[in-house]
């Protein structure tokens, strides 16, 4: 199953590295705290749990993952800065997010780039995944691998989006990238860029009329209570970054450095 080789590819990536630093056994015993923005019965959620009891079983119970799902310790971009300094310890967010620290990931967000799942696995999966990863370490980050969310499509309170014209005038909550704020500007729409644990609130308060994300999130965070139509426009194609802080791995093997590490693992999962 494609979802659980990703998973197993994640946590062996996290495993052979700090084998490749010292020896397990050597390993300080550490509870990982895991945040990412969906809730917890989401895919993405029980693809975190199964990592965790992958981790645990691999580092023979010295390492465990502790879940802090819906956006708890803020939105993704709020996740990535604490990451950078320690704070928490690892994140799966969407890869195009991490533009702000390298430009070169606005190249997974292009609108309508991939036709289908194995096109995009292709890219993230192969040497372009990998260099964009093996960028972040001087950024404070490890990427341990990608999953996936699948497509994205639009939902809103208005109308069924059915041609480019339906978008005019709509205020839609998108990611806080520059990429998401132009395509859908440049549709007619007026982008709200917006922290995703602010989303519900906004759409069932009228804040925005909609908003975009793979079919999985719209499902798991309820917008279908908020919103009355849903567009299967497949305009971009959700990547995942897997990350670790890059301090917490120094913490993991007693405060070596690793300044060459190259961990990135290579891995896909969750189709929508």
């Amino acid at each position: 199953m494609k979802s659980v080789k990703a998973l197993l590819v994640t946590a062996v990536s996290l495993t052979a590295f700090l084998a490749s630093q010292t020896a397990l056994a050597q390993v300080s015993e550490r509870k990982l705290r895991f945040a990412y923005q969906n809730v917890a019965d989401h895919p993405q959620g029980k693809g975190v749990a199964k990592f965790g009891d992958l981790v645990k079983e691999k580092t023979g119970g010295k390492i465990t993952v502790s879940q802090f799902p819906g956006g708890q310790l803020g939105g993704d971009l709020q996740t990535v800065s604490a990451l950078q300094g320690g704070t928490i310890d690892m994140t799966v967010l969407n890869a195009g997010l991490l533009v702000g620290l390298d430009k070169r990931f606005a190249v997974l967000d292009f609108p309508f780039l991939f036709a289908e799942p194995k096109e995009a696995d292709a890219i993230v999966d192969g040497p372009i995944g990998t260099k964009l990863h093996a960028g972040l370490a001087e950024k404070g980050l490890v990427g341990l691998g990608y999953w996936e969310l699948g497509f994205r499509n639009v939902t809103n309170s208005k109308l069924p989006i059915t041609k480019i014209e339906d978008f005019k005038g709509l205020k839609l909550r998108v990611l806080q990238s520059p990429l998401f704020i132009d395509l859908f500007n440049t549709l007619g729409a007026n982008s709200v860029p917006m922290p995703f644990p602010e989303l519900y609130a906004a759409l069932e308060q009228k804040v925005v009329d909609g908003q975009e994300n793979p079919m999985t999130t719209i499902l798991g965070g309820k917008f279908n209570e908020v919103q009355k139509y849903v567009s299967e426009t497949r305009h971009i194609y959700n990547a995942q970054s897997v990350l670790i802080s890059k301090k917490d791995l120094g913490r993991l093997v007693g405060g070596r450095k690793e300044n060459h590490c190259r961990c990135a693992g290579r891995s896909h999962g969750f189709p929508a």
